[in-house]
């Protein structure tokens, strides 16, 4: 699994011209799944997200998590994460889980969030989203596992 996580002030999906999901303070993070993943992945994924400190204290210093400032999180299915542009010009999708296998393991890894005791909204899986954000630094993580 891949994940981007983007440190945001605001962030929100619309589908078909209607806002589904709607974050303030917190983090939008884009999971993409590959063939290899499972329950193991998302979890680790999740708890690392959870855990990670990039939010600033009164020193500046990015000491604080998500708990840490009340922040929530907005977790949008994203399969071009693994796309592959190596050779010519359009990309290659082979690597990205078929959706009957990424969509549980997207539920898992928000289910694990909210374990975690936080806030998760999500995007609309296989929909057409426009996703909107203010990245807040800009902070922006790539993690996988």
């Amino acid at each position: 699994m891949r994940v981007v996580i983007q440190r945001v002030s605001q962030a929100a999906v619309t589908v078909a011209g209607e806002q589904v999901s709607r974050i303030d303070r917190g983090y939008l993070v884009l999971v993409g799944v590959t063939h290899a993943d499972g329950v193991e992945q998302a979890d680790w994924l999740a708890h690392k997200v959870a855990g990670l400190r990039l939010f600033e204290d009164a020193q500046g210093l990015t000491n604080l998590s998500l708990t840490d400032v009340g922040g929530d999180v907005l977790v949008v299915s994203q399969f071009t994460l693994y796309a592959d542009a190596r050779k010519g010009r359009r990309p290659s999708f082979t690597d990205a889980a078929a959706p009957d296998q990424a969509e549980p393991l997207i539920d898992r890894f928000c289910d694990t969030l909210r374990a975690e005791g936080l806030h998760v909204a999500t995007g609309v899986f296989r929909a057409d989203m426009k996703v909107s954000l203010v990245n807040d630094g800009p902070v922006t993580i790539l993690l996988e596992r």
